[in-house]
């Protein structure tokens, strides 16, 4: 490759990343669609295998990730929402139960000193968030009620992301085969191996802790309600959403549920029932779904999941959130490439 050539390709990734940044806020509805479409090409490509047509097997999935959909608007996110207010509506009773409950618990049962802990910054700085909380959400909901421009384009959100993973998930394969035959013929060998060991990265990554996350926020929502808490739906499911960095989902829940535990029953044997929950999922993660369901070849450290989590909402917003764990699987896989270049090269061994 010459220099013009190295040249020419810089030029066209900044380009690229630099479009991608003005129209962020318009591809999240396409993004979305193309995850989907990715996300369900497999089922379609193994209904074909079954000699279904490849727009009958669309058809299937799509009906069924509709349906899934639906569900979760339905039943689940107000089941969630229901909880979450309950939940904000008592955090100003925080500092009366800490005063009058916790402290001197912990006075009598452990023996603790609690006569020098002063709540009253506490409870002014509760009370002044909670304000700012009230102003914020009385704002957007003001905007959601009286911007139409606003209301218009959850609407179309609400149309594109099916519509674009329809079509994204019927020609996938032709899609793919078209990027293919783009491709330079003296790079094309090891371009489609990185590109398949990119997918293998983002299906075991993606499909699988997806589905290793709701598999635990289900675990964990039921292991809670039989315990009794009353936010049991919302604590298991944050627990599960947060569990695609290992253990943080599990420490979590542990904190947030041992907390709304104790100001619900006031005793330390329903804490205990907490942590069985939270172990026997631990449990249930480690032995039987991450080996099924993630597999042990992603690669990914937890580390560098927060960051580019983090660096993709900083840099991108919501659409970097979703464009983040991709593209760092993706960064992976080439970084293990030239690695191996580099330790294959005489640079390395002169």
């Amino acid at each position: 490759m010459s220099d013009a050539q190295k040249w020419l390709m810089l030029t066209c990734l900044f380009l690229s990343a630099w479009l991608l940044y003005l129209l962020a806020p318009v591809l999240t509805p396409f993004l979305l669609g193309a995850l989907l479409a990715y996300l369900g090409d497999p089922i379609a490509d193994r209904l074909e295998q079954k000699k279904l047509s490849r727009t009958l097997s669309v058809v299937v999935v799509f009906a069924v990730m509709c349906v899934v959909g639906l569900l979760l608007l339905l039943i689940l996110i107000p089941l969630l929402q229901e909880q979450l207010t309950s939940l904000l509506s008592r955090l100003p009773l925080i500092v009366p139960w800490l005063q009058d409950t916790a402290l001197p618990w912990l006075s009598s049962t452990l023996n603790i000193e609690t006569s020098s802990i002063d709540l009253a910054v506490l409870k002014q700085t509760l009370a002044a968030n909670w304000q700012d909380l009230g102003n914020i959400l009385g704002l957007l909901l003001g905007k959601v009620t009286h911007s139409g421009q606003l209301i218009f384009a959850w609407m179309a959100y609400l149309v594109l992301v099916p519509v674009v993973s329809f079509y994204l998930l019927r020609d996938w394969d032709l899609l793919v085969a078209s990027v293919q035959e783009l491709i330079p013929r003296q790079y094309e060998p090891v371009i489609t191996k990185l590109a398949r060991e990119c997918d293998n990265v983002l299906a075991e990554f993606l499909r699988g802790q997806l589905m290793l996350m709701l598999a635990l926020g289900v675990i964990y929502s039921i292991g809670l309600w039989l315990v009794g808490l009353e936010f049991a739906l919302l604590v298991g499911m944050m627990a599960g959403l947060v569990s695609f960095v290992p253990y943080l989902g599990s420490i979590v829940g542990i904190v947030v549920a041992g907390a709304l535990g104790f100001m619900q029953f006031h005793d330390i044997i329903h804490l205990v029932y907490i942590g069985v929950v939270f172990g026997v999922g631990q449990t249930i993660e480690g032995m039987l779904l991450s080996p099924i369901l993630v597999g042990d070849r992603i690669g990914l450290h937890p580390v560098a999941v927060i960051f580019a989590v983090m660096a993709g909402g900083q840099l991108f917003g919501f659409f970097g959130v979703l464009l983040a764990l991709p593209a760092a699987a993706i960064f992976v896989v080439l970084l293990r490439h030239a690695r191996q270049k580099y330790v294959e090269s005489s640079l390395y061994t002169p």
